[in-house]
């Protein structure tokens, strides 16, 4: 018998710093009839816990809306906030759908240094290639050494091949071979690493922009996706990234990483709420298989401490 932990458990172990900071927060809030005093803590306690204000002050109407009869213990809280939860992830829970024509569909990622993208490249291709795709790698990040290597590894382990060349090279250069190679090999997937910290120095945005301006050449819907990578240990900090990066980078799309027991895996709610931006995937450990699209409803459970409760 496989000692594995599921996908479920995982999910388990990377919102348990959220869920138990919700659960914490609401305890003995919602007793019998809730008045205002008492509605007022339970929107408070769950913007502390990074749930977003839009998404707390829905909650509390639906509480509000709880007919005077009816008593409302703190499970009944939670269940409602699990609902809430699910109708602001649903709308924005997108995989990344592979169907540009012709091939090969071309995937920007971006995000700043330390964020988890390089790993999170070698995930999404991983899973990629389980789908049957063809998928090529761009070590587009050329201004550190260390980025290449690792993608170089990771392209070896997973079995799929990539263009790179030396630390301090013209990565639009290497876009632009990838590109010309992936058509002429008939490659599903092409990803670019991008140079990480781009929305605070300026020769990196030059970089990204002039990447754009070569696809645009080769193929003028290329990039398709152009995917920031958030490190969910950040908190709220992950917010103000997609700001800067939605307006410099026209960012198409998200993905959640380091969601483990340190992370505020409530930022994801807040995100999706504040930009409603597709989140294709989160990624909950080191290893390649942590990582997938994730479940709206699943994650909205977990979050609120009732993933094992029927309704």
């Amino acid at each position: 018998m496989s000692t594995t932990p599921s996908w479920h458990n995982k999910l388990l172990g990377g919102f348990r710093r959220t869920s138990d900071r919700l659960v914490g927060n609401l305890a003995g809030l919602g007793l019998g009839r809730l008045d205002d005093d008492q509605l007022d803590e339970i929107e408070e306690a769950l913007i502390a816990s990074d749930l977003g204000p839009q998404t707390a002050a829905r909650v509390r109407q639906r509480l509000a809306e709880t007919p005077v009869e009816r008593n409302m213990d703190e499970l009944g809280v939670r269940l409602v906030v699990a609902e809430e939860i699910e109708k602001t992830l649903q709308p924005v829970a997108k995989p990344i759908e592979i169907e540009a024509f012709p091939r090969p569909q071309v995937i920007l990622v971006i995000g700043v240094n330390g964020s988890g993208k390089t790993t999170t490249i070698a995930k999404l291709a991983h899973l990629l290639t389980e789908q049957d795709y063809s998928v090529m790698l761009v070590a587009g990040d050329t201004f550190r050494a260390a980025a290449i290597g690792q993608l170089k590894v990771w392209a070896d382990r997973i079995g799929v091949p990539i263009v790179s060349g030396e630390q301090g090279g013209d990565a639009a250069s290497l876009v632009y071979e990838g590109v010309k190679r992936g058509t002429a090999n008939g490659t599903d997937v092409l990803i670019v690493d991008t140079a990480g910290r781009l929305q605070n120095r300026t020769e990196l945005m030059d970089e990204l922009a002039k990447i754009r301006r070569v696809l645009g050449r080769l193929n003028e819907k290329a990039p398709h996706d152009v995917v920031l990578v958030l490190d969910a240990t950040t908190g709220q900090n992950a917010l103000s990234q997609i700001e800067v990066f939605k307006e410099t980078a026209n960012v198409t799309g998200l993905v959640m990483t380091k969601l483990d027991g340190t992370a505020r895996g409530g930022v994801l709610v807040a995100a999706a709420e504040k930009y409603g931006l597709p989140i294709h995937a989160i990624g909950v450990g080191e290893t390649i298989e942590d990582f997938r699209p994730f479940d709206a409803r699943e994650v909205s459970r977990i979050i609120a401490g009732v993933d094992t409760v029927r309704k």
